[in-house]
């Protein structure tokens, strides 16, 4: 026996680590038709460590201090300089975070969107999903309150338009803005309680967040492209396996790792040659310092939230008050926690489904990709008709799920066993995607 082994098992003596890693990932069984969207929640795992190694070697260096220096330079803003101009490698680790905020939200929408596609939601993963939506919402408040902390122009005001829209709410809602900035403004006392926010109590809930979800998915087991439950097939008696199942490690290993080198290419390229990508990663205005005086000539929010802000903006004032888009903007992203209960279809896979899914899934990627332009957009009287009209199928597409899904069935049975996916349908579907989504950017930017 070697010496490695006789310390693994003095280790597994007194602490389950052999234990911990079969049955989270090393002797985990999983359906053996895994396809190309099953690489983005090990990406999304491998982002979330990226951001918090890149996040700790930024806080060595960052001051969260909103007063001026002595050349009348926010103190925040002066170390974000001092870091990219004079700390050995800061740029790079900068760079690397501000692009790693993005990505993260790449890989988690595509991450939610096979889970949509192949009805990952249904039961009996009722629970990963809504912890899954759960974790999408501490990321939504962890890049919030990150994008505050350059105290560049556009995240001083970014900040005072979303804080004083929570003034909207009636009744609670001054004592509710006053509260979450410290102040009667977005000030220095802001900056200090979204850094502590940023930086520890939001990530400490993203790790259990992170951890109760794939918990609960190794509880009942992973989705697959066909929507087939491999627990309910009998075991190959040689292999003691379901008949359609393998082990993660090391195939799934495998496969991961040619998802992670692939993703690292791109994740570089956008480091070393177009950090800023045309302004949505870093923003132009922000690389100008705060200032409380002078309001920038447009104020948008980052691209991973233009979507729910074109909805927020689509909806009218009513009776003096904006809390209704307030309402809305919250609504559209807490209806995808009810997925699971509002899809009556009994085919989880798209590959199944009947033309009602399929159309409404394409009128809603339009939607969702429509309003993420719209919502970058300076508004104008089209543009907000434009927006309306994508929100109402936006909501249409929830809403309205409980009716066209159901005795929602394809030409195509559902197999008993898991199949093998082909180059048809495969060209097929990339193909009706990049239509979409073309489409969708090329109306919504020309509008």
């Amino acid at each position: 026996m070697s010496k490695a082994q006789k310390l693994l098992n003095w280790v597994d003596e007194r602490f389950p680590l052999t234990a911990l890693w079969e049955s989270q990932w090393g002797k985990y069984v999983a359906p053996k038709n895994f396809n190309f969207w099953y690489f983005f929640g090990s990406l999304a795992m491998l982002v979330l460590v990226l951001q918090i190694v890149t996040g700790i070697f930024l806080t060595m260096n960052y001051k969260p201090d909103g007063t001026l220096n002595a050349a009348g330079v926010p103190v925040a803003f002066a170390s974000v300089e001092y870091i990219m101009r004079d700390v050995a490698g800061g740029w790079i680790i900068r760079y690397m975070h501000s692009t790693g905020a993005s990505m993260f939200f790449v890989v988690v929408y595509l991450h939610m969107f096979r889970g949509l596609i192949y009805g990952s939601y249904k039961q009996p993963r009722e629970l990963v999903w809504v912890f899954g939506t759960l974790i999408f919402l501490c990321l939504m408040a962890e890049a919030f309150m990150g994008y505050l902390l350059p105290w560049g122009q556009m995240s001083f005001w970014g900040a005072q338009v979303i804080v004083n829209l929570f003034g909207s709410i009636p009744v609670i809602g001054p004592d509710l803005s006053l509260w979450i900035r410290g102040d009667f403004v977005v000030s220095d006392a802001t900056l200090n309680r979204f850094f502590a926010l940023h930086v520890i109590a939001v990530p400490l809930v993203l790790l259990a967040l992170v951890a109760a979800h794939l918990m609960a998915l190794h509880e009942v087991g992973s989705n697959n492209p066909d929507g087939v439950e491999i627990k309910k097939q009998p075991k190959d008696p040689n292999t003691g396996l379901y008949l359609d199942g393998i082990y993660s490690h090391p195939y799934y290993t495998i496969k991961d790792i040619l998802g992670v080198v692939v993703f690292m290419v791109v994740f570089s390229v956008i480091v070393f040659f177009l950090p800023e990508m045309g302004g949505y990663f870093l923003e132009h205005p922000n690389f100008d310092q705060a200032d409380p005086l002078k309001t920038p000539p447009h104020i948008a929010p980052v691209w991973y939230f233009t979507p729910f802000y074109a909805i927020l903006r689509a909806v009218p004032s009513f009776a003096g008050t904006q809390v209704w888009g307030v309402l809305a903007m919250g609504a559209a992203v807490v209806l995808i926690a009810f997925l699971p209960w509002l899809d009556r279809s009994p085919i989880k896979s798209i590959r199944y489904r009947g033309p009602k899914f399929k159309i409404a899934l394409i009128l809603f990627i339009a939607a969702f990709i429509g309003l993420g332009i719209l919502g970058a957009m300076p508004p104008t009287e089209v543009r907000t008709l434009i927006s309306q009209i994508f929100s109402v199928i936006y909501f249409a597409f929830f809403l309205g799920m409980p009716f066209y899904t159901k005795n929602d069935v394809g030409s195509i049975p559902v197999p008993e066993r898991v199949t093998d996916t082909n180059a048809k349908r495969q060209i097929q579907f990339v193909a009706m995607v990049a239509l979409t989504v073309f489409l969708a950017a090329l109306f919504a930017m020309n509008v």
